[in-house]
């Protein structure tokens, strides 16, 4: 049986969100600062939810582990955005695996019910990323600053908002797994044909092959059986 689209769709996109996610985690730009008052005009801050550096455009000088004097990373948002996206990680390895093994291409066919958990699992993990992201997002401009900085996005909150939406669709593209199992239950059972029922082949009288049919029709004989089954034939 060929893998379902669905589940095609959620195994593509929710492994490019891990790895844009996990970027976005682990890389220290959520924020950048320039203009910052005297220092150097290309001097440009970066500050993630772990770390914070600085770098000199001119040169590419860069030095990161910065102290931090105004209290950054002791905000609320930086101190939610440090348990929710390692949570999301986890819980988004977890859903592939749980992925892995409902689909199954080696298998005759793939385990819809498990398909639809790790559907579900992978949307949380999405929705798990996706907040600390959009509430960074809004405070942005709130977070501490010396006065007269320059504030921009910086290319790791980026990461994470497309790594969480790459999550929340390839897990509902893999939700819809149950969809296929609702169907299945809801399916009346037919019973069998009455002519593929057993009894109701008769070996007596009945023909073996194509040419008793012709010597019979030749001969002008009829028999009694009803029409020969297709085992018969």
């Amino acid at each position: 049986m060929r893998t379902p689209t669905a589940m095609i769709v959620g195994l593509v996109l929710c492994p490019c969100g891990f790895v844009l996610t996990l970027t976005g985690t682990l890389a220290p730009s959520w924020r950048q600062v320039s203009l910052v008052p005297n220092e150097p005009v290309d001097l440009i801050l970066e500050q993630g939810i772990w770390d914070m550096c600085r770098e000199r455009q001119s040169s590419h000088d860069r030095h990161c582990g910065q102290a931090d004097e105004l209290g950054y990373f002791e905000q609320v948002t930086v101190q939610v955005a440090r348990g929710l996206m390692p949570t999301s990680l986890v819980l988004t390895l977890l859903g592939l695996v749980v992925a892995a093994l409902g689909v199954r291409c080696w298998q005759k066919e793939p385990q819809h019910l498990l398909a639809g958990v790790a559907g579900l699992v992978l949307l949380l993990s999405g929705l798990l990323s996706l907040v600390p992201a959009s509430w960074y997002t809004h405070e942005l401009w709130a977070l501490p600053a010396l006065a007269g900085s320059t504030l921009a996005v910086g290319y790791s909150l980026v990461l994470s908002y497309l790594g969480s939406c790459l999550e929340i669709l390839g897990g509902l593209a893999l939700a819809l797994s149950f969809h296929h199992c609702c169907k299945k239950r809801r399916a009346p059972k037919l019973p069998p044909h009455p002519a593929l029922e057993a009894g109701r082949c008769s070996t007596t009288g009945a023909y073996r092959n194509p040419w008793d049919v012709l010597e019979d029709e030749q001969d002008g004989r009829h028999r009694k059986s009803t029409l020969p089954c297709d085992s018969d034939l």
